[in-house]
């Protein structure tokens, strides 16, 4: 009965049964190692290491199943394409470790388990060296700020801050306008540069009165949240 199960993947892939687990073992060992790694200073999800853990693993059968396979190497591939990840778009660090994962699959399908072995090691020790390093990190400029100014639908925010604008900034930009509450109040959005952060609360506190005391919101720009 086993014979009957495993004799495929002897014909198809080329390798013995025993070989077959070797290449998965090795992936999987590999993968903990690569999930170990990556979470040596980095902020983590369990789904995510999971997921980093097991994907070498993945790669690796789906590499020997189609190994020498035209066909069924191409419909791997169109299978591939459309899955996609379903949150939010991942960091840099993310993205770098699933094709860090995969390529240590595709080693440990085709056999180089050595060569996933020293791969993962080399990266995954550059990685954590650049993490405790400071390598590549800029500066950031404190007075880039996103502003978020709620107003009633009767003022018009055409010029009404300008004003104010030019004594506390050095550079504003109108980015996005947006009804609220049912149109009876506008939220505008604006990129801007303070010219001193200690005065940011005195800035506050004057957009307010001029906005009738709703809703001010300043916070660090977008660009540094959602960098990748």
């Amino acid at each position: 009965m086993f014979e009957s199960i495993f004799k495929n993947s002897t014909s198809v892939a080329g390798i013995s049964t025993k070989e077959f687990v070797i290449c998965l073992v090795a992936a999987l060992i590999i993968g903990v190692f690569i999930s170990l790694a990556y979470m040596l200073k980095n902020e983590y999800s369990k789904s995510f290491v999971v997921t980093l853990a097991l994907l070498p693993c993945i790669v690796s059968a789906v590499i020997i199943m189609v190994n020498g396979n035209l066909g069924a190497g191409v419909a791997v591939a169109g299978t591939f394409s459309l899955v996609r990840f379903r949150s939010a778009q991942g960091t840099a660090k993310e993205i770098c470790s699933i094709f860090l994962a995969m390529a240590v699959g595709l080693s440990c399908g085709m056999g180089f388990i050595g060569y996933a072995l020293i791969l993962a090691i080399l990266v995954c020790l550059a990685n954590i060296v650049y993490n405790l390093t400071k390598f590549g990190e800029k500066k950031r400029d404190m007075r880039v700020k996103d502003l978020k100014i709620t107003i009633p639908e009767e003022l018009d925010y055409t010029n009404i801050f300008d004003d104010l604008f030019e004594n506390y900034t050095d550079k504003c930009e109108l980015v996005a306008v947006k009804t609220t509450n049912m149109g009876s109040m506008y939220k505008l959005s604006y990129n801007i540069k303070l010219k001193n952060v200690e005065l940011e609360k005195e800035f506050i506190d004057k957009l307010r009165a001029r906005n009738g005391n709703l809703e001010v919101l300043c916070s660090r720009s977008e660009f540094y949240n959602n960098e990748l």
